[in-house]
């Protein structure tokens, strides 16, 4: 076939485009059908277009247009398949959390404990005297304090909300960016940081521990193959012992054992929105989070810039608004929410949320159906477990 000429190929597309227009409407309106494709003379003003390209041509895009519009003869309507029901979602969550704070331990892993829990409740572990783990991880306020930001020695609030403890060993790490790998190294941060117990020096609480008589044979219990067993990394190991015991199991956890009667049917249809609208591309596992990091404001910035997250860390730009993925278990008692306390109430919390990390504005009562369902994820605190206990 010879080539064309610039105004023969514009000819041919203005009548191929005629054409389209032409049997897209009849298609649409059901005039005709596909068979009438295989007898149709495609006509053009000029023959620029042998009649078998012409057809090559538009078949397949009458096709792709009639897919678009739904209104194809030959092929039904596909319907989209049921949701499936709250029950079978539950697999995202598994498994169920148990209550740890009865097992039975050796004697020296409970002297762990014991130690540890003396030290968490102990306020002379601050450089004032005045302030211990349980002053901003409240254990029976579900781990927290209540404040937008925790009040440290010099009576200054710190930079970050303060996190519950209850479950947090089970996260990927600690602190909201993720610089403690662990809570017992987690548990040796605060004791040193000025603007929060303020201790000016591992050896310096080391003194002090040593200096108050009661601490010496329980540490010696604790670490019996310890030359000399009041260390400061002791002191991190007992309080990991001890925090390694707070698991919150609730009524969420019978209902991923199997028992759909444990939450409510608007307990469940919130699971079911949490599901669909997307909130577990992060929210996953037995904490319903606390299991990956995250950039906040992923879709939309969030409003508040000032904290660089974890690029702070690891010291990479890439990672700035980075944070550690909260667990949402008890996130009913755990208010005001997000690193920087900027909602005060769970229904913000999920509007901020879905803003920023989806892209999208819930209604009222998607946001109403999703608060139901986070308030089954309360649990029962373990009252006997973290009873301070005397001397």
């Amino acid at each position: 076939m010879p080539r064309q000429k610039p105004h023969a190929q514009k000819g041919a597309l203005r009548g191929l485009i005629r054409d389209l227009c032409h049997w897209m409407q009849a298609l649409f309106h059901k005039k005709i059908g596909w068979a009438d494709f295989f007898w149709v003379d495609f006509a053009v003003p000029t023959p620029t277009l042998p009649r078998m390209h012409r057809l090559v041509l538009l078949v397949p895009a009458i096709s792709f247009l009639a897919l678009l519009t739904g209104k194809t003869q030959d092929t039904p309507k596909v319907v989209a398949p049921t949701a499936p029901d709250a029950a079978a979602m539950s697999v995202i969550f598994q498994p169920p959390l148990t209550a740890l704070d009865r097992l039975p331990r050796s004697a020296e892993d409970q002297a762990k404990v014991d130690l540890g829990r003396h030290l968490y409740y102990e306020k002379r572990l601050s450089s004032n005297n005045k302030i211990a783990c349980n002053s901003c991880h409240l254990l029976d306020k579900y781990g927290v304090d209540g404040l937008d930001f925790s009040l440290g020695v010099p009576g200054k609030p710190v930079g970050r909300n303060s996190p519950t403890v209850y479950n947090a060993f089970f996260h990927i790490a600690q602190f909201w960016d993720g610089r403690a790998p662990t809570v017992e190294e987690q548990a040796k941060g605060p004791i040193l940081a000025g603007k929060e117990m303020g201790m000016p020096s591992a050896a310096a609480v080391v003194a002090k521990l040593k200096g108050i008589p009661e601490y010496a044979p329980l540490f010696k219990k604790a670490f019996p193959r310890d030359d000399d067993a009041v260390t400061y990394m002791n002191v991190g190991t007992a309080i990991g012992a001890f925090e390694r015991n707070l698991v919150t199991p609730g009524r969420f956890d019978d209902f991923l054992a199997g028992k759909p009667s444990a939450l409510t049917a608007k307990e469940q249809k919130g699971l079911k929105t949490f599901v669909t609208v997307g909130c577990v591309t992060c929210h996953t596992g037995p904490l319903v989070g606390g299991n990956s990091y995250q950039k906040l404001g992923l879709v939309k910035p969030w409003p508040n810039q000032t904290d660089p997250g974890r690029s702070a860390i690891v010291g990479n730009d890439a990672f700035k608004m980075f944070f550690k993925v909260p667990s949402l278990r008890n996130i009913e008692k755990t208010g005001p929410y997000f690193h920087d306390s900027s909602a005060k109430t769970l229904e913000e919390a999920v509007a901020k949320m879905a803003k920023h990390q989806l892209g999208r504005e819930l209604t009222g009562e998607q946001r109403g159906d999703i608060v139901s369902f986070l308030k089954s994820l309360t649990g029962k605190i373990p009252t006997k477990y973290i009873k301070k206990r005397p001397f």
